[in-house]
This record gives C-alpha cells, sequence and structure tokens, in this order.
C-alpha cells in the first residue's frame, strides 16, 4: 500500500501528476482546488517566516540557541548578530523573492485555456522543483547589490500593489457575502431551519458590529482630544446603517429578491476591523490631565501600545487567510463572480444550500477520479481550465507585496527598529480609512447598479 502512494507522491512532486494526499479516508479533490491549495501553502509558508523575522525577540532567540552564532553571521556576511537577517529589510527581501516567483507563473501562463499543455503541466504539477525554485528567488534576494536603493524603491512598488490587493480583498469581501446570503437564502423554500440560520448569523454579526462602534467609542475617543475618531467612528457607523437599510428598501428588494441584511452584516464587521485598526495605527495623542501629559484614545492594557497592534495583525492576518483560502477554495475568477451580477427579474441562482458552500458544486459527476492507494482526484479541467491561471498567479503576486507592507506597517523605518512600528503613522491611518469607504462604496455599487443601467443587468 505503500509503494503506490510514494510512486504518486513522486509523480506530484517531480512531474505534472495531480497533487493528492496518502490517506484513503480523506475526501476526494478536485485538480483545480489541490492546485491552488499548494500555491496558497507556499504563500502562508513565506507569510509565516516573514512574521518570525519581524518579532523583536527572533535575534535573540537565534543567539541563545544556535552556538557560535556571531561567527556564523560574520562568516555569511550577514552583519553583526546576522542584522540582515531580521528585521524590515529581510521581509522586502523574501517577499521579493516570493513576488518574482508567482510573477513569473504568471508570465509562463498567459493565453493558458486548457490543462493538456506543457504550460499547464508546470502550474499544475511538479511541485518539489517549484518549492525550490520559490527558496531559490528568496533566497537570492539577500544577494541583491546596493541595498538602500532597493528597499526605497521596492518599499513604493510594494505599497502601490499593497493597494491593488486591498481592492481585491474588498471585492473578494463583497462577493463572499452575497454569494452566503444566496446559498443560504435558496434553501428557505424547503427547510425553514435555513432562515432561523441566516437570522442568527445575521444577529452575531450586527453585534459585533454595534459592539465594535461602542467599545471604540469607549477606549477611542476623549473629551478634550481625538477629534478625528470621533468625526470618522460617526461616518463610518451612519454609513454601515445606510447600506442596511437599503440592502432590505423596496426598490432594492424588486430588483434583487436576494438581498437582505446578511450581507450588509458582513459589510459592516469588516468596516469596523478597518475602522479599529485605522485607529490603532496613528500616532499617539497627549492631553495634559492634573499638570501630566497622558496618552489618550488607546487600548487601556499595556497602555494601548503593544496590545492593540497584536489584535490588529492577528486580525488582519486572519482576514489575509481567509481570503486567501476563500479564492482557492472557489472558481472567484468566474463562476463565484456571478454573485456580483444581479440580474433583472430573474430568480436566485439555482444552488444547493450547504453550510461550506466555499467548496464549490458536488453535481459534477461526468469527471473522472483516480482510484488507487490515496486520495481521489476528480480532473476537473480536461474540457477547459475551471479558473484564470494568470488572474489567479497575478493576484498571488499583489498578495506578496500586500504581505510585506502589512508585516512592516506600510511605512520605512530607520536602522531597523522593529519597536518603531509601534508608534503608528498617519498614511497608515489614512490608508485604512480610505479603505472603509471603497469597501462600503463598492457594496452600495453592488445595490443600486441594476437601477442606473437596467438594460445591462436585465436576464
Amino acid at each position: 500500500m505503500c509503494t503506490p502512494c510514494c510512486i504518486t507522491q513522486l509523480a506530484c512532486c517531480c512531474g505534472s501528476a495531480a497533487c493528492s494526499c496518502c490517506c484513503n479516508c480523506c475526501p476526494k479533490i478536485k485538480q483545480s482546488t489541490g492546485t491552488r491549495i499548494m500555491y496558497a501553502f507556499y504563500f502562508l509558508l513565506v507569510t509565516i517566516i516573514c512574521v518570525i523575522m519581524m518579532s523583536p525577540t527572533v535575534e535573540e532567540k537565534l543567539r541563545d540557541t544556535i552556538p557560535f552564532y556571531s561567527e556564523l553571521c560574520k562568516k555569511i556576511n550577514a552583519g553583526e548578530n546576522c542584522k540582515t537577517l531580521v528585521g524590515y529589510s529581510a521581509v522586502y527581501k523574501m517577499c521579493f523573492g516570493m513576488a518574482c516567483f508567482f510573477f513569473f507563473f504568471f508570465i509562463v501562463t498567459i493565453r493558458v485555456n486548457n490543462s493538456t499543455g506543457c504550460r499547464a503541466a508546470i502550474h499544475n504539477g511538479f511541485w518539489l522543483l517549484k518549492f525550490i525554485a520559490l527558496v531559490a528567488c528568496c533566497t537570492g534576494g539577500f544577494f541583491l547589490p546596493q541595498e538602500a536603493t532597493f528597499l526605497e524603491v521596492w518599499r513604493y512598488v510594494g505599497a502601490i500593489g499593497g493597494f491593488f490587493f486591498l481592492l481585491i480583498q474588498l471585492m473578494l469581501l463583497v462577493e463572499f457575502a452575497h454569494r452566503w446570503n444566496t446559498n443560504w437564502s435558496s434553501g428557505v423554500e424547503y427547510n425553514r431551519l435555513w432562515y432561523a440560520a441566516l437570522a442568527l448569523v445575521t444577529l452575531v454579526l450586527f453585534s459585533f458590529a454595534v459592539g465594535a462602534v461602542v467599545f471604540m467609542g469607549v477606549f477611542y475617543t476623549h473629551p478634550e482630544a481625538c477629534l478625528l475618531n470621533k468625526i470618522f467612528l460617526g461616518i463610518n457607523g451612519s454609513l454601515c446603517f445606510i447600506v442596511s437599510l437599503l440592502a432590505i428598501s423596496p426598490c432594492i428588494q424588486k430588483l434583487q429578491p436576494t438581498s437582505g441584511l446578511l450581507q450588509p452584516g458582513v459589510i459592516s464587521v469588516y468596516v469596523m476591523y478597518l475602522t479599529f485598526s485605522a485607529f490603532s495605527s496613528k500616532p499617539k495623542e497627549f492631553v495634559e490631565i492634573g499638570g501630566v501629559n497622558t496618552t489618550v484614545c488607546v487600548f487601556p492594557i499595556n497602555s494601548g501600545t503593544e496590545s492593540d497592534k497584536k489584535i490588529v495583525t492577528a486580525l488582519g492576518a486572519v482576514i489575509l487567510f481567509g481570503c486567501v483560502l476563500y479564492s482557492c477554495l472557489t472558481s472567484t475568477t468566474r463562476r463565484s463572480s456571478a454573485a456580483l451580477r444581479v440580474c433583472r427579474n430573474s430568480e436566485p441562482e439555482t444552488e444547493r444550500a450547504r453550510c461550506c458552500f466555499c467548496f464549490g458544486d458536488d453535481t459534477e459527476d461526468n469527471d473522472e477520479d483516480k482510484t488507487g492507494s490515496g486520495q481521489n482526484v476528480v480532473y476537473d479541467e480536461r474540457e477547459g481550465t475551471i479558473y484564470s491561471y494568470p488572474y489567479f498567479h497575478f493576484v498571488f503576486f499583489l498578495g506578496s507585496l500586500y504581505v510585506m507592507m502589512t508585516v512592516t506597517n506600510w511605512f520605512h523605518f530607520d536602522d531597523h527598529k522593529i519597536e518603531k512600528l509601534l508608534e503608528g503613522s498617519w498614511s497608515v491611518f489614512w490608508i485604512k480609512m480610505a479603505s472603509c469607504w471603497v469597501c462600503l462604496v463598492f457594496y452600495m455599487w453592488t445595490l443600486v447598479a441594476p437601477m442606473v443601467c437596467p438594460k445591462r443587468f436585465e436576464a
């Protein structure tokens, strides 16, 4: 039993065979899904390494763990105590290598429309060789000449690419909200429990959103300071309330019968997260209380300096990984993007209601399965590609830049001092605040577009 499995894994690592697990009990997996999960695994692996490199204690741990640490750093020309292997410069170089890796595959897979060619075989297989190529790209970033010039130029490239990925992330979020509501609403006709599930999830989402507004109103405002916090908290909260009313208004319900409160609930929670993240990224404000300058509008634990940054980073990582995995588990570039296209006076999309609707439709019975000692693979791309290969890699290219900017908090700081991340930045504040408005405007457009352009959205 072990020999066939080993042969299968060898064909996957060094050949064009589809990737699968050795365990027979694993459910069958589509070839397209397995490929995207493997690329997501590479992406998450490099991201975790970047997060470790930005840890202020990683250098101390390495010095205590590795014997002759200082001598080793000198031999590999990594600077005193391997300074070039930690901090923002190391993250820039790692993400540069990952971005080059995905950009190369973006170029290679342009105009690939079927899975039978050699370029499609490279995309879907040869995982060991691609892992070696990824390691080589990330390692090569540490040997680039003129480091100071590279870091300064790459910072601006990363900011532009990260901003575009943020827009794609917002589109994925809105698409996810629409598809979630459409899928669960389709089950109400057959089982009223789906209606109860919709109501429960919607209530939980709006409870989180309202709780976030109250939380930020208590801890991130002050009677004598933080005027911007008060203004933007009121604006963002009001906009969330407006889009919620708009989603259930009769004029929208007439054109979009599946529109409900679940979508604005998802959007409101995300907007509140971005608002909290923006407030946490602002430079500290001080107010004279009892003759002493006191920091205000910060999270109370640990003076609000480090704790809220950890919360923002953790939530940001969860949202980033969630968007990456969602894009892997669904054909977001083609089929599932229909959730953003609303048909006038048409019935909701016929899709079976499921709790785990992200895993695609299981009604495809004409695909052939690979039977053997391991997991069965459904070859779902025999007649054509399920998703756009170049677009997929380009999104991961932009995601690499977004990871680089997120881990380094979107701004350049001197002398590799990681602790300066905790001081805040106005540029980060405005980027995240603008993201709130872009998300709300984009969702609002998906609601009013059939009214503004009726002919374009006719069935």
